[in-house]
């Protein structure tokens, strides 16, 4: 099952993650703020406040680009 990385424009951070997912042979379903969701959709998800890129495994989250390169890694692919 692919990731879905919900991400934003000119993120240094979503670039980052679907580097990292290329690099380690994972396939990603990139969801873009403004043509994917809006704003208020994505605030309903995860919450006010929350960050970018935002990183899902099936339906459970994952989170950020940190926390989805400590899970990478506890499943040896990093």
């Amino acid at each position: 099952m692919p990731y879905k990385i919900y991400s934003k424009r000119n993120c240094s951070y979503c670039a980052t993650i679907k580097k990292v997912l290329e690099q380690v042979g994972e396939s990603y379903i990139e969801l873009t703020l403004d043509n994917n969701f809006t704003k208020e959709e994505f605030i309903r998800k995860f919450g006010y406040g929350a960050s970018f890129p935002k990183v899902m495994e099936g339906e459970q989250l994952i989170g950020g680009a940190n926390e989805t390169i400590m899970h990478l890694r506890k499943q040896g692919l990093v």
